[in-house]
């Protein structure tokens, strides 16, 4: 049966074209009185692309405070990134079991059945992409060594269990559209696999970054942690980048980013701190966008 979403979507071709600077607050938890899990807790703020023709992306947030019992759901259209800001997530696939706390990230690769657990009120970032897999991008001068290390990535701890219910719902994310069927036994009875295609996490603390040392700024691109690449050489999906703690260092430059515009369009979360650029309004699980060829810069 067909599930009623009201707060998400992956259809772009009616919503509301906005080219000026945004910026949101964090979405409010769950009042005490109510019972949210993860697949309940996902809200869209902005995408394009095309879910059925597999070419876009989505950016959505979730907010929970409720374990996903007895259920599970599997993204038939494309990859999730997932982004804890608040509160730690335990979380059940085909392939076992995965602890994930801020500042780790998580990626549920295309088809594979999840169950989200939390031990409280929850709140983070989703990145969806169609029609590409994320991928560690292409170093180039920067060699082996930099960014984000393929040994750092872990992979779930194997689990499994064998255990009959008389309602396990599993919810299916197809087109744009989620959906729902009962079955009576758990997913979660994969025994063995063999492959590389699995959910992996990483702690973004382990990220080398790079910047300049004499002058002027470096491309944001040197930050980027994932990438999921677009059939056009160079130009990608998504790129997903992070502004670490670091150093800034330059000479004879004003050091916070500059009043520029971008061919790309930038949303920005915050998992914990300020960002250097933006003096207020903007706090831990907000988020904003600048959209492609929109002039933005320091407030």
């Amino acid at each position: 049966k067909k599930l009623a979403k009201e707060h998400f979507t992956n259809d772009f071709s009616t919503c509301l074209a906005e080219p000026t600077q945004i910026r949101w607050y964090p979405l409010p938890m769950p009042d005490k009185g109510q019972t949210v899990d993860f697949v309940d807790g996902l809200y869209t703020f902005c995408g394009g692309g095309d879910v059925v023709s597999r070419n876009g992306l989505a950016i959505h947030q979730y907010v929970c405070n409720a374990s996903m019992k007895d259920r599970c759901i599997y993204n038939a259209d494309g990859d999730w990134l997932i982004v804890p800001q608040e509160g730690e997530l335990n979380l059940t696939t085909e392939f076992g079991l995965m602890l994930v706390k801020p500042p780790e990230i998580v990626v549920i690769p295309q088809g594979i059945r999840l169950a989200v657990d939390v031990c409280g009120p929850s709140r983070g970032y989703v990145l969806e992409v169609y029609g590409a897999h994320f991928q560690l991008p292409d170093l180039g001068p920067i060699g082996a060594n930099g960014l984000a290390d393929a040994r750092h990535f872990e992979t779930p701890v194997a689990w499994f269990e064998d255990r009959d219910v008389d309602s396990f719902e599993v919810c299916c994310k197809y087109h744009g559209k989620f959906f729902s069927a009962i079955q009576d036994h758990s997913s979660f009875d994969v025994v063995a696999w063999r492959g590389n295609y699995v959910p992996y996490k990483y702690d973004l603390r382990k990220f080398m970054t790079f910047n300049t040392v004499s002058y002027d700024h470096a491309d944001p691109s040197i930050f980027t942690v994932l990438t999921a690449p677009s059939s056009r050489p160079g130009t990608a999906i998504a790129d997903f980048v992070i502004f670490p703690p670091r150093w800034s260092v330059a000479e004879n430059t004003f050091r916070p980013p500059y009043y520029h515009r971008n061919c790309m369009s930038e949303y920005m979360g915050l998992i914990c701190g300020t960002y250097e650029a933006k003096e207020s309004g903007f706090k831990p699980g907000g988020g904003s966008l600048h959209s492609m060829m929109t002039p933005h810069g320091p407030d």
